[in-house]
């Protein structure tokens, strides 16, 4: 780094001129990857002078974890993504560890305003410290307030963590900002603390919204906190959860929606629901924001920190958010789709009605790696079926495959096959039960990644695939004469 050049000017120097080397091939078709490097956590999630803006957890100079710069893009369709210049670098006494996970405002001015953690690292004088900070700029450059940090634990009642303390969820309303961060008390651990300031920069604890109370997780990372259809919803990234008896919470690090009541008056948050946002095997750390035409907007981080650290490193950047996706309350539940501007990339369409499977069976048109298809499982007319499956990103050598105990309402997802040598989770089991008699499947791919929703979105599941891009075929397979709908699109 010269003499007189910033960490941030160095970091986007850098970035400009490795991802020139980097071909458009080595992309996924619509999932955002690091202009690159690593890339971890969704931040600052917002729209904003007429674009979508999706920062990042990033480190420019490795494929591995490493100091925590913020990373940037942005979208007019959440599907085709321009990389801006790396937003914030680690460079001031108050985040020299790290400028860990945040989010973003618009302020009254018409500026955008980041709140973000920063990392103070262990010295002779304290330990690691965390503590929130704000930077303001134009979308594109921002100045780091000289406050900074402006919310620390000073701010922080008797038994919560000076150490675990971030991941700030900052929002304006009746004329003040809010912000909603993460922490871990010493007996009731994960938990969520609501702050208030009239101006950004001085806050006052205002109350606990929730906490783990010892049964999810140790741990809450990265809060969201908004209303939806009626409800509230408060998102959070559990850490060291432990899987339940009915297997709807998974173990390690989960996703969980708290569906509730807000009394503004009274500054309560009561819980009524919790169920878990994504049961698949990598997706973490969601964040949503609010679409001019009213959707609510969610995406995740689309890895596993378990298992990234022995993912092979087969492209020249690391990480990937997930496909974004509209939030909906229904029948009492979180559901979630595909933003509808996915059907934009529709291309050659095959349409299957009424079709009947017994033993294996491949349909020409239905195959590929650039994938939206919905399988619709008439579970009411096929009596004699009891197992379906559905195999895909399948060759000689692998296959990915969805299992549907139909008798049961079960469904398992399994990725044993498809081409991993890692000895990590390839499995997960879940409820899925018939509606009306039917079960939807709809799933897309995009390349490496694989997106499965269930019943119009009642759940989902995210997973990355190891298999070679080659393996192409989707295969249906029942033990009984089994009638499907099956609707499949290729993607470009």
């Amino acid at each position: 780094m010269p003499r007189n050049q910033s960490k941030l000017e160095a970091a986007r120097e850098f970035e400009r001129a490795q991802a020139a080397k980097i071909p458009a091939s080595e992309r996924p078709l619509f999932h955002l990857t690091p202009m690159v490097g690593w890339m971890n956590d969704p931040n600052g999630f917002c729209y904003y002078n007429g674009e979508y803006h999706l920062f990042y957890q990033y480190n420019p100079y490795s494929t591995v974890w490493g100091p925590m710069h913020w990373g940037h893009a942005v979208t007019t369709d959440l599907l085709h993504w321009t990389w801006q210049p790396a937003a914030l670098a680690p460079d001031t006494a108050a985040d020299a560890g790290g400028c860990f996970s945040g989010t973003a405002v618009e302020t009254p001015d018409g500026q955008l305003l980041l709140m973000y953690t920063g990392v103070q690292p262990a010295s002779t004088g304290h330990a690691e410290l965390q503590a929130q900070c704000v930077a303001i700029g134009n979308g594109v450059d921002f100045r780091k307030v000289s406050q900074n940090p402006v919310l620390d634990a000073s701010a922080l009642p008797a038994g919560y963590s000076a150490v675990d303390f971030r991941d700030p969820k900052i929002w304006r309303e009746n004329d003040k900002y809010y912000c909603a961060a993460g922490n871990r008390h010493e007996t009731r651990q994960g938990s969520i603390l609501l702050f208030e300031s009239p101006d950004a920069l001085h806050w006052t604890f205002v109350t606990e919204l929730d906490s783990s109370d010892n049964e999810y997780g140790r741990m809450w990372e990265c809060p969201d906190f908004f209303p939806l259809d009626g409800k509230q919803l408060l998102l959070v990234s559990p850490q060291e959860m432990q899987a339940n008896r009915d297997g709807e919470f998974h173990a390690g690090y989960g996703t969980i929606a708290l569906l509730g009541h807000w009394d503004a008056g009274t500054r309560t948050f009561t819980r009524e629901q919790v169920q878990p946002i994504d049961h698949g095997l990598d997706f973490y750390a969601p964040q949503t924001t609010l679409a001019p035409d009213g959707r609510r907007i969610m995406v995740g981080w689309m890895v596993n920190w378990e298992t990234c650290g022995s993912e092979p490193r087969v492209h020249p950047w690391f990480g990937r958010m997930s496909l974004p996706r509209e939030l909906h309350l229904r029948h009492g539940r979180l559901y979630q789709t595909p933003v509808r501007e996915l059907e934009t990339l529709w291309k050659k369409e095959t349409a299957l009605s009424g079709v009947t499977v017994y033993g294996s069976q491949q349909f020409e048109g239905v195959s590929g790696r650039h994938v939206d298809m919905t399988v619709t499982v008439d579970v009411d007319a096929s009596p004699a079926c009891r197992r379906f499956e559905l195999r895909f990103a399948g060759s000689d050598r692998f296959f990915t495959e969805v299992r549907c105990n139909l008798t049961r309402g079960e469904l398992v997802f399994d990725r044993s096959r498809s081409g991993s040598r890692r000895d990590i989770p390839h499995t997960r089991h879940i409820t899925a039960t018939p509606h009306h008699g039917k079960l939807t499947l709809r799933l897309v791919l995009d390349g490496e990644s694989a997106e499965l929703f269930i019943n119009d979105g009642e759940r989902a599941l995210s997973a990355l695939l190891e298999t070679p891009p080659d393996a192409q075929d989707i295969t249906f397979r029942s033990d009984g004469p089994v009638k499907l709908d099956i609707l499949h699109h290729t993607l470009g």
